[in-house]
């Protein structure tokens, strides 16, 4: 999971560094497929329920699951950039094989073998106005306050509650819809992490124990935290005012004295490290 989860993070900040005005998030999903077969490693997110592209790149009323596509980015865009792979030790021939069949097959044997790592960040594309850089700054806040309530003992209630309550008090509204999930051998699977508090949730109440991976990654809007699905592509989640939204995530795992974040960057541990000997 580490080697995975530092792939990971090695391809979305590369990918990062490629956002720029004019650049088609078409151009940001060849790019980030091909690193991923460079590295050995798969997009779990290609052919997964049919979705049809490597990453989801969602930007300004997009909350998530937003499609790669010709639409160049435009000074003042806000884009949310989800990077998942799976490495695998699959010769090429038997790859491409598995590759041109169904979803379901394709996610129970291509990697069954592997690891998934997933991680995203929201972007600032040129000059942003002041309501989005913030959106976008208390959007990374709440992550963290979701990740600092992670260690043994502790109910995943916790995880929602802290993201919930800091969000509200910078005015914006976390999006419900979506929630996090265990990960590992298989990109989806329990326990689910629902950003927000639903105390009359059972699975909520569970408590984290040592060796659990999962992800964290709220959707907070500006607006309206509803949202609706595209039926043109059955994917792409839009807020129904048509308020942008921010989205962060990382992978953790739970470990003995609290959790690690297997997703980091070199510059978030740097910023963290700081905070911690301040």
């Amino acid at each position: 999971m580490r080697d995975t989860c530092r792939l990971a993070r090695k391809i979305l900040d590369s990918a990062g560094r490629h956002l720029k005005v004019g650049v088609t998030t078409d151009e940001i999903d060849e790019f980030v497929h091909q690193m991923c077969i460079d590295n050995g490693a798969y997009p779990s997110p290609l052919m997964y329920n049919h979705f049809p592209k490597s990453i989801c790149t969602s930007v300004n009323n997009v909350a998530c699951h937003g499609i790669p596509d010709l639409r160049p980015l435009e000074d003042g865009d806000i884009i949310n950039v989800d990077i998942t792979h799976k490495k695998t030790h699959m010769t090429t021939g038997l790859f491409m094989i598995l590759l041109l069949q169904s979803a379901e097959k394709c996610w129970k044997t291509i990697y069954k073998n592997g690891v998934h790592g997933d991680v995203s960040k929201t972007y600032l594309i040129g000059a942003v106005d002041e309501k989005g850089r913030q959106l976008v700054e208390v959007t990374e806040k709440c992550l963290y306050a979701g990740i600092a309530q992670c260690r043994p003992g502790q109910k995943f209630l916790a995880i929602g509650t802290a993201i919930r309550d800091l969000a509200k008090a910078n005015g914006f509204s976390v999006i419900p819809a979506f929630c996090g999930h265990g990960i590992g051998h298989e990109f989806h699977t329990p326990p689910d992490i629902v950003h927000i508090p639903l105390d009359g949730c059972e699975s909520q109440h569970v408590t984290m124990k040592e060796g659990m991976t999962f992800t964290i990654e709220p959707i907070l809007s500006e607006g309206t935290d509803m949202i609706a699905i595209l039926e043109d592509d059955g994917w792409t989640a839009l807020s129904e005012d048509g308020s942008r939204s921010a989205q962060f995530e990382h992978t953790v795992l739970i470990t003995s004295g609290g959790c690690e974040i297997l997703t980091i960057s070199e510059e978030e541990l740097k910023r963290e490290r700081k905070k911690k000997d301040a």
